[in-house]
């Protein structure tokens, strides 16, 4: 059965291809963009949020089935940080009336491997906050030197991931039925990313940073598959998750525990057990 969805990032990489995919096999799209898409919109601030979600919920009925949040960018500049989180929480939260509407509400969108790796904690607190003006004032502090610029991108993506962890349990998504998740992709060949990895040396740099030990970097399909079914009636519990969908990046980055962060606190809650486990 044909369904409506709405992709933001619409008019190129993984957004264009998603909304390509879903086009092919029946689905009706509404595009969000700066152009070349059914819906006009900047993400890049509150008005332009507001605007989109308004116009894509006018053009879907009121009822929309879908959305999928693919808009984002990764230079280090002040509006990486406006598109990437609240673009995405802002916007998303503007189409959660037309999603409730739907028999089978789904939503997702792209976080990425970055959101592993260092990061400005004072401006992943704005986001998380949800304090625009602290956050982009933070920003074009962090913008001011190269080195410290690099960390807009993941700290916005960090700070996407934890989003998506914290809201998508609550009243607002689970609890309307909505799973809420989001993909985290590795190194992608898209033309964000072509210059970089046009030359050897910029390749050798993302792969010291990104490596991907499971067939290199990866095209826009993998990521728009996975899209798809996150926000298929099939899926009916995946909730709050960032799935990692990277070569292996994160499994060689983070290894094979990424448990023992909660050792103490079991310890402290069964502290006889885990001694005569030890012992």
């Amino acid at each position: 059965m044909a369904r409506t969805f709405v992709v933001t990032g619409a008019a190129s990489g993984i957004g264009r291809l998603t909304a390509q995919k879903l086009r092919d096999r029946g689905d009706t799209v509404i595009g969000v963009d700066l152009r070349d898409v059914e819906v006009a919109g900047d993400l890049s601030n509150r008005a332009g949020r507001l605007a989109a979600a308004e116009e894509a919920t006018r053009l879907a009925g009121g009822t929309v089935d879908a959305v999928i949040a693919c808009a984002g960018l990764a230079i280090p500049k002040v509006v990486t940080a406006a598109v990437n989180y609240f673009g995405m929480t802002e916007f998303l939260e503007a189409m959660q009336p037309a999603l409730i509407r739907a028999a089978a509400p789904r939503a997702a969108l792209i976080s990425s491997m970055a959101s592993l790796q260092p990061v400005a904690p004072p401006l992943v607190e704005a986001l998380l906050s949800d304090d625009e003006a602290s956050a982009l004032a933070i920003a074009a502090q962090l913008e001011q030197d190269p080195e410290t610029g690099t960390l807009i991108y993941s700290s916005s993506k960090q700070a996407i991931s934890r989003w998506v962890r914290r809201e998508a349990p609550g009243a607002r998504w689970a609890g309307s039925g909505i799973p809420l998740n989001a993909v985290g992709p590795g190194t992608v060949v898209t033309p964000m990313t072509a210059e970089l990895l046009s030359t050897p040396e910029g390749s050798a740099l993302v792969d010291a940073v990104v490596p991907m030990p499971l067939h290199g970097h990866q095209g826009p399909e993998s990521i728009a598959d996975l899209l798809l079914w996150l926000t298929s009636v099939e899926n009916t519990h995946c909730c709050g998750q960032t799935i990692y969908c990277d070569g292996g990046a994160d499994a060689v980055l983070r290894g094979d525990d990424v448990w023992s962060w909660n050792e103490e606190g079991i310890r402290a809650k069964f502290g006889e057990i885990m001694a005569d486990l030890q012992g």
